[in-house]
């Protein structure tokens, strides 16, 4: 025989719901647990005073306990004669001899010295100033009274324990509240008002520093956003700086290339095909390593999120659609191959040990040649190019030179050198340039290298 299940997810021998077997009692016993338990673990950190407000706590104490222990002194062996009713008087007697003398001033130490320990141990110095306010006589009430003020205060406050001190606060309040009598009120009448309008006061000098505070965080967040907002600004026209550099170096380059081999096959294509075609070979090659270098320099300004938005069915992990690499001195023999099919002899040396260099240095470096050669193209027709990389101990030297030749049409802007110093300032490098005494040209730099 099978049991079914109606809608309700119960099975057809389940008569009743399933309800909550706890009683009430038991659920407010585990309640009753939990906070116990909670009363023993900070809610916060502990107290960590400053030594100014510890020696203003001991000083505080000081004289709160030299007024209570004169007030002490003062009233030993007085009688007090109140009226209690309209025409009826009521002798109050205060502790008399050596003995009430002794009670009071021990009252009045213990009390008002706890307070130096106020802010170390908040709790345990409300429990000391209740327990010695509860222990004094009802006609001196005022003996310990401001000191478990200061007490209630300072457990308020400073005490890390919140579920413990709002369980002793109230029961503190309520057993010294309760403590006097009409006869022998805790605070005289005269004063009242200044209990009053001493909080008062307290509470206005409060808020004053607090707007003051607020209006100076204020002022700073401004200050802060600004130099933010400044800092971004200066960071875009880095950005844009960098880029610009970017396109002018290949687009400079590989244009420069691919007008001469142009024109160069445009002249001899009728009488040397062949040669045309090889011409046209190298406009082509150069054409796809400037959409090479384009593409890498593009996809600069692109992000992630909107290359999976553009090609959402792209495999992550496959390389292909990745932009390429950044030209390194591993690819000068490329570059200085390109530079030959022009028409111009450049001879590359490598002299020391070569080693892998940080991508941006060799970057660097890489434009460097490629800003030389590109200059010696358009500038220096009909001379012959060399290229030296000198691989030191301490610093990598690049050096491009030509021979001199006929002087092309336009003279350049300089922006490519401009850009290449400002490549080479991040790496602490330099650039040297100016004419040879032997003729032609001379581009030098220097990197700094960190030891091998």
């Amino acid at each position: 025989m099978t049991t079914g299940t109606d809608s309700a997810g119960r099975r057809d021998g389940d008569n009743e719901p399933v309800r909550n077997v706890r009683t009430t009692p038991a659920r407010l016993l585990e309640a009753a647990r939990r906070t116990v338990r909670d009363a023993g673990v900070p809610s916060g950190p502990p107290p960590r005073p400053t030594r100014r407000a510890r020696q203003f706590d001991v000083l505080v104490a000081l004289v709160l306990g030299i007024a209570t222990v004169y007030y002490g002194v003062d009233n030993v062996d007085n009688v007090v004669v109140r009226e209690i009713a309209p025409g009826v008087l009521r002798a109050v007697p205060r502790p008399t001899g050596p003995g009430g003398l002794a009670l009071m001033v021990t009252l009045a130490a213990v009390a008002s010295g706890a307070l130096a320990l106020r802010r170390r141990h908040p709790l345990a110095v409300l429990c000391v100033v209740t327990a010695a306010t509860l222990a004094t006589p009802q006609s001196v009430m005022r003996l310990t009274f401001y000191a478990f003020v200061i007490a209630v205060y300072s457990a308020a406050v400073y005490s890390p324990y919140r579920v413990a001190t709002l369980a002793a606060l109230p029961v503190s309040v309520v057993l010294v509240g309760t403590s006097g009598n009409s006869v022998t009120p805790i605070v005289p009448n005269e004063y009242i008002a200044l209990l009053i309008l001493v909080p008062m006061a307290v509470a206005a000098v409060g808020l004053r520093t607090w707007k003051l505070r607020t209006d100076e965080g204020r002022t700073r967040l401004s200050a802060l956003e600004r130099e933010q907002a400044e800092a971004l600004r200066r960071a875009v026209e880095h950005e844009r700086a960098r880029i610009a550099r970017e396109l002018h170096d290949v687009v400079t380059h590989n244009v420069s290339v691919m007008i001469i081999q142009a024109g160069a096959a445009r002249t001899i294509m009728k009488k040397s095909p062949e040669l045309a075609g090889e011409a046209l070979l190298a406009v082509e090659a150069g054409g796809r390593a400037a959409m090479t270098e384009l593409r890498h320099v593009m996809g600069l300004l692109t992000t992630t999120d909107e290359d999976e938005a553009a090609d959402p069915d792209a495999d992550p992990a496959d390389p292909a659609g990745a932009p390429a690499p950044q030209p390194g001195l591993d690819q000068l023999e490329t570059l200085v191959g390109r530079v030959r099919d022009t028409g111009l002899p450049v001879d590359l040396t490598v002299t020391g040990p070569a080693r892998p260099l940080p991508p941006g240095l060799e970057l660097a470096a890489y434009r460097v040649v490629q800003e030389a050669l590109t200059n010696t193209v358009k500038h220096a027709s009909g001379a012959t190019a060399a290229v030296t990389v000198e691989y030191g101990p301490e610093r990598l030297r690049v050096e491009v030179t030509d021979s001199g030749g006929t002087p092309g049409a336009g003279a350049g802007s300089g922006r490519g050198l401009i850009g290449l110093r400002e490549r080479l300032a991040v790496h602490d490098g330099t650039l040297t340039t100016g004419r040879r005494l032997t003729g032609g040209y001379r581009v030098e730099a220097l990197i700094p290298l960190e030891a091998p």
